[in-house]
């Protein structure tokens, strides 16, 4: 079941969305291609620390971080990416890694990547390795309030 303060405060703001059960997967991709999910529509939530407080950067599991560009648009030089380590315990009910988009649920600011906001739905881990939640970008965007900026570039194709 998908954590259970994101699937509250989903029905509470009456958000239509689909659970999507699929085989366990580790990685942005894998999930992606487990739940059926082109890897331009998949969020994948990196987490970055930002003056030493966390925060989630949301970006389409194709792409990565472009960190200069997080630092430009949050005005602070001191953003680096989180290690496990200073993450863990701030999702008390999701897997390590499988922590749904949703900061405001967890006290932390989210950024979202603007080819994310180009797509008319989001799917996202929800709190496990197995499961994925999909909903529209619009309402996505209404319940978070992401700060939405380019933040990162494409992968490169493997050989």
């Amino acid at each position: 079941m998908p954590a259970k303060r994101l699937k509250k405060f989903l029905d509470e703001n009456l958000v239509a969305y689909t659970v999507l059960e699929h085989p366990a997967a580790f990685t942005s991709q894998e999930t992606a291609a487990a739940a059926h999910v082109r890897g331009r529509n998949f969020a994948k939530t990196v987490m970055a620390t930002v003056g030493g407080e966390l925060a989630m950067v949301v970006l389409p599991a194709h792409r990565k971080l472009y960190l200069e560009r997080l630092r430009k648009v949050t005005g602070r030089w001191d953003v680096e990416l989180a290690t496990e380590r200073q993450f863990k315990d701030a999702f008390p009910d999701c897997e390590v890694g499988a922590m749904p988009p949703f900061g405001q649920l967890y006290g932390m600011k989210v950024y979202a990547d603007s080819e994310l906001a180009a797509a008319d739905s989001i799917t996202f881990n929800a709190g496990t390795h197995d499961e994925a939640i999909q909903m529209a970008y619009l309402d996505f965007r209404r319940l978070v309030g992401p700060i939405e900026a380019d933040l990162s570039y494409h992968l490169p194709a493997h050989a």
